[in-house]
């Protein structure tokens, strides 16, 4: 039977941004919560760091991949739900390569490769907030995760979490979560590296990547 970290003990709804194929510490903070509402509306969204962007790590170490949008990124007025993404270059083929070259031979990543390249190679998403949803999609149905997470507009809940800005940013946040150590394809040229993509832990560790979230939020509940 699953059982939640302790990080939000009352279960309470968390409200969180749209993120990129998001951090592992986005994950784990997503875990600890019955219901993760995406907000649609948000703006003004300083340089939209984890909206549209992720970091995996490669032979050459931590690589950010950026998903390039139209218009000006930094602070933007639209709100998430109207970013559009811009398709022209080869973005798509080289973020494909550059997961290859980083995840190619890590256990899993065969196993998930088909589904990431239809949305990533394949895909003809022209908003953000889609492309962000299906990869959110993927992962949480690859890793057999039971995160109930659904984009909404309007109005949010008086009594949730307010994660927004709160964690994925570029700074690091001050949540009780705890990097945990896993299993890592580079680790003998880096050591381990913490805050990658969440596609860094599942290329890696599969369906067992459900135990190390659980371990990163076994702590202490503390008030945000």
């Amino acid at each position: 039977m699953f059982v939640p970290g302790t990080f939000n003990s009352e279960r309470k709804p968390l409200i969180v941004g749209s993120n990129c194929a998001g951090s592992v510490r986005f994950y784990a903070a997503m875990l600890t919560a019955q219901r993760v509402l995406i907000d649609a509306d948000e703006q003004h969204l300083p340089l939209r760091h984890s909206h549209h962007r992720y970091v995996i790590l490669g032979p050459n170490g931590p690589q950010t991949l950026t998903v390039p949008l139209v218009g000006e990124t930094d602070a933007m007025t639209v709100p998430m739900r109207d970013v559009r993404i811009s398709n022209h270059g080869k973005w798509r083929h080289l973020h494909w390569g550059a997961l290859y070259s980083s995840y190619g031979k890590t256990p899993y990543f065969h196993y998930f490769a088909p589904d990431l390249e239809r949305i990533i190679v394949h895909g003809q998403q022209d908003f953000l907030l889609d492309f962000n949803e299906q990869i959110h999609n993927a992962i949480v149905d690859f890793a057999d995760l039971p995160i109930m997470a659904h984009t909404t507009s309007g109005a949010l809940p008086a009594d949730a979490l307010d994660l927004r800005r709160k964690i994925a940013g570029k700074r690091p946040d001050t949540l009780p979560i705890t990097n945990v150590p896993y299993y890592q394809l580079w680790s003998h040229r880096f050591g381990f590296t913490p805050g990658l993509s969440i596609l860094d832990l599942i290329m890696n560790t599969g369906r067992e990547s459900i135990f190390t979230l659980l371990k990163m939020t076994d702590t202490t509940t503390i008030d945000i």
